[in-house]
């Protein structure tokens, strides 16, 4: 659907009200021959690292950087993206990091994808796809549902936009909030009755380089979850 996107990049574009997502997305990617740096997210290697492997999940998988990364400490990892462009990259990441045999990809808008098997792990990174709108809540209900007993469920995402940014390209959008992905999951019942329990729901800060080198400080909100056997 979307792509572990920086807020640099994709609150930079526009897009005509009638242009498809994965139109869109395709023509982003053919821009340049790698959008992303290739490094796996820090909020997931900190909080995954310890996880014993598994399946996992990626949603929004862009070009494969979490997803190459999980494979490569041992997950059987699954990357779904609606641009065939960026799979195929997270395809040529894996098979440079030796990992292919590990690595699955899946084109899919998620607004439409379900999950035909539960994992150990659903991550959904920094899951916005500015300019254009998507049904953010639903596709974190789908990701909560794809989730097997006793496994986890990762949600990091932009909760403001970088130093700079430009104003005028993000003032209308709606970051969350961690409480607020919490809220999207659908949980509320299933954590009251014990069959849910929340990790973290908190904000988290680091320290970013920008498109022309600036230096700045981003907020993320993170939401871990964890389905109890």
């Amino acid at each position: 659907m979307t792509h572990s996107h920086s807020t640099t990049e994709s609150a930079a574009g526009t897009a005509p009200e009638d242009v498809d997502l994965a139109t869109y997305w395709e023509s982003r990617y053919a821009e340049s021959s790698g959008m992303w740096s290739g490094r796996v997210n820090a909020v997931l290697a900190a909080v995954v690292g310890d996880l014993p492997a598994g399946r996992a999940v990626d949603l929004g998988c862009g070009e494969g950087g979490d997803a190459v990364w999980l494979a490569s400490r041992g997950w059987h990892a699954t990357g779904v993206d609606v641009s065939a462009t960026a799979l195929r990259r997270c395809r040529e990441a894996a098979e440079q990091a030796g990992v292919a045999d590990r690595v699955e990809t899946l084109e899919a808008d998620l607004a439409q994808w379900r999950p035909t098997a539960q994992a150990d792990l659903v991550t959904a990174s920094f899951l916005h796809s500015w300019p254009l709108t998507i049904p953010r809540e639903e596709i974190l209900h789908t990701a909560a549902r794809a989730v097997a007993p006793g496994g986890h469920l990762l949600v990091t995402s932009h909760a403001a936009p970088p130093p700079w940014a430009d104003p005028h390209a993000t003032k209308d959008y709606p970051f969350p909030t961690p409480e607020g992905d919490l809220a999207a999951l659908g949980l509320r019942e299933e954590i009251a009755a014990g069959r849910w329990q929340v990790l973290r729901c908190e904000s988290l800060t680091r320290e970013a380089t920008g498109p022309d080198g600036q230096r700045g400080e981003l907020l993320d909100a993170v939401v871990l979850v964890r389905r109890l056997a």
